[in-house]
């Protein structure tokens, strides 16, 4: 591998400028993370894409807040804008989990490291660009923007707030993957093109002045959500605006969403279309160093990073639309996919990494087994609202073909460098139950279920079945818990057969919307009765643009405007959360009282029989409790345990 010098890096000193002979620069970004030139890095990706267009660009890793704030004047101003992100996570669920406590580290950041990282990262630092250099335009974007572009619900204030454009003072805001909608704003200032003029450029939003004109867009239809004024007088109003916003967010072809904010309007423009083969293997194939910037090298290792050093990701997109997860809020939910070739070149080049064992610790993205799956027919497609493509079915219309996925696992796995390949990223398993997917071909799931189990496993398989009741799975839009004993009944056949020793770990999340403290008591006895001792777990996290912190919020259904109950105190959290851990003795009297005022002995015989010869399906202790948890962003016969309750 060819030495690195400084400035294979992004510069983010005056002196890293002179370095490149630059006197001035035309983009400068700022950056709630430290700077890691790698592709998995929205604000590195942000910079290589700029400076692929010929553009001076420097970045501004975790500028200091809290001196003169000389970082923010440091590089003085650029000749076209400021950009803005708060990093790769919001920062709120960096610095804080799902009990609104500290976090003791920040990912991140140099050796974990807290503090250096403001909370509302992006408002902050935009403000601050805005007071130091007003006639300078600044550009946000990255999650925390994309998940703020119109009234929110902030968990950690407990406030519903309006778009971050009101609060952060910038002047435009680009929503989800910024490489397109970046594109064309350089393209119009390069041709001179006022900066403030830029307003119909697609997956970008701004907030229009009362003495400013609607920009005509004869290509677009229009609606007009309720205000944001509107959504604090009334909660079952802000509830109803959700289905809007989903709903557009997800359409390959959306209407240009309005929405008044005092005297102002916000005005959000449609997303543009899935990134093409082409476009997103340009994106990746940008000349990183794959590498944290030089100036970390005494600071202590980037935990981030090190966890992705060796991975590859071959896709972006979800088509699961969870109601509790942002990625298809960001991403969208049609999958863009890598060649093959752009994967193999990158795998050749991590290959080939001085530090390289041969092992790749993930092929993954934000589902694992969702590369090349689109639609058959894609004019159906075109005029799809549904926020999910396998929820509450799997659609007619998806290809949910294994084999594109089956053939390039085998493709990284004959490259002389690696011995092993692993899979990382979380599998959908219902995707690999015929019985769920009934328009797949049985053998080709089989096939690659076998291949990940025998080849792509490092003796545990994570997979996020949520929950166990079926009125709590319908609501995050995950199929029935039944799926998930077939696709055990699958996983612990293949065991059989190969004489693997694999362990199956499931991810389960407590209190969530419409779950009661039975809902939870019925889940500790069922996967008790199957052998787990749960270890992936945490507490539902409120987080801007989800089904579920809508009604987290508001207690409406944003789909139906029914009233959804979910628990809020901490004393209700924290019981919900205690039946994960059943077989803690600390818990077992507790266990035994609520049981009993509940009325389910039946339960407390599975859970506490007076002589439990239950064996754990995995020794040691559970690693993930509820303190440290992070939410997933930007995880016998099943009547025996349902409810007695009506309805449930």
């Amino acid at each position: 591998m060819q030495e690195l010098r400084l400035s294979n890096w992004l510069p983010t000193t005056n002196k890293e400028v002179k370095i490149r002979g630059w006197e001035e620069l035309d983009v400068i970004l700022f950056s709630g993370d430290a700077y890691v030139d790698h592709p998995s890095f929205g604000p590195a990706v942000i910079g290589r894409i700029l400076e692929s267009y010929g553009l001076r660009v420097a970045i501004v890793p975790q500028p200091n807040v809290n001196d003169n704030l000389q970082d923010f004047i440091k590089l003085g101003a650029p000749k076209l804008f400021f950009g803005v992100t708060g990093g790769c996570m919001d920062p709120m669920i960096s610095n804080y989990n799902a009990n609104k406590k500290r976090r003791d580290k920040d990912a991140y950041t140099p050796n974990g490291d807290i503090g250096f990282r403001p909370d509302y990262a992006t408002t902050v630092y935009s403000k601050i660009l805005k007071e130091k250099w007003p006639d300078v335009p600044v550009l946000i974007g990255g999650i925390e923007a994309s998940l703020r572009r119109v009234t929110h619900y902030d968990y950690w204030s407990d406030k519903l707030m309006p778009s971050i454009l009101e609060s952060s003072k910038a002047d435009m805001l680009v929503y989800g993957m910024g490489e397109q909608p970046l594109r064309e704003v350089v393209r119009l200032l390069q041709k001179g093109v006022p900066f403030s003029s830029i307003t119909t450029i697609k997956q970008t939003a701004v907030l229009l002045s009362p003495e400013a004109r609607i920009p005509k867009n004869s290509n677009w239809e229009d609606i007009e959500i309720a205000s944001h004024e509107n959504c604090l007088r009334d909660k079952k109003t802000f509830a109803s605006n959700f289905k809007v916003i989903e709903q557009e967010s997800n359409k390959l072809e959306a209407r240009r969403i309005f929405q008044k904010i005092g005297e102002k309007t916000l005005m959000i423009n449609p997303p543009y279309p899935t990134m093409t083969e082409d476009e997103i293997d340009a994106s990746f194939d940008l000349p990183y160093t794959r590498l944290p910037h030089p100036k970390y090298n005494k600071r202590g290792p980037i935990p981030a990073f090190e966890m992705i050093k060796f991975s590859i990701n071959i896709h972006r997109g979800c088509f699961g639309g969870c109601s509790f997860c942002t990625i298809s809020a960001h991403q969208g939910k049609f999958i863009a996919s890598r060649s093959q070739e752009s994967i193999l070149k990158e795998v050749d080049t991590v290959a080939n990494m001085p530090d390289f064992k041969g092992y790749l610790s993930d092929i993954g993205g934000p589902s694992a087994n969702m590369y090349k799956m689109k639609g058959k027919i894609q004019s159906i497609c075109d005029k799809c609202v549904a926020p999910s493509c396998i929820s509450p079915v799997i659609c007619s219309n998806l290809d949910t073909s294994h084999k594109p996925l089956t053939k390039l696992y085998q493709a990284v796995d004959s490259h002389p460098k690696v011995k092993k390949s692993f899979i990382g990223s979380g599998i959908r398993h219902d995707m690999l139950v015929p019985e769920f997917n009934k328009n797949a071909d049985a053998k080709e799931l089989d096939d690659y279920t076998e291949e990940v189990m025998t080849k792509h496993v490092s003796g545990r398989l994570k997979v996020a079945p949520e929950h166990t009741s079926d009125p709590v799975l319908k609501l995050m839009r995950k199929p029935s818990f039944t799926y998930f004993h077939k696709f055990k009944e699958r996983f612990d056949k293949i065991n059989i057969k190969h004489k693997l020793k694999l362990q199956l770990i499931p991810y389960f999340i407590s209190n969530h919307p419409a779950c009661e403290v039975e809902d939870m008591a019925n889940l500790a006895a069922e996967t008790k009765d199957l052998g787990f001792q749960l270890e992936q777990v945490q507490g539902f996290t409120p987080t801007p643009m989800t089904v579920a912190t809508v009604i987290f919020y508001s207690g409406y259904h944003p789909y139906t405007l029914q009233k959804v109950r979910t628990p809020k105190t901490r004393k209700e959290k924290d019981e919900q959360h205690r039946f994960f851990f059943w077989y803690k003795q600390e818990n077992k009297d507790w266990i035994k009282n609520t049981l009993n005022k509940l009325g389910r002995q039946d339960l407390l015989k599975i859970l506490l029989p007076e002589n439990d010869k239950w064996r754990k399906n995995k020794p040691g202790k559970p690693k993930h409790t509820f303190d440290d948890a992070v939410p997933f962003n930007q995880r016998k016969n099943k009547a025996k345990f349902r409810s007695k309750k009506k309805g449930r």
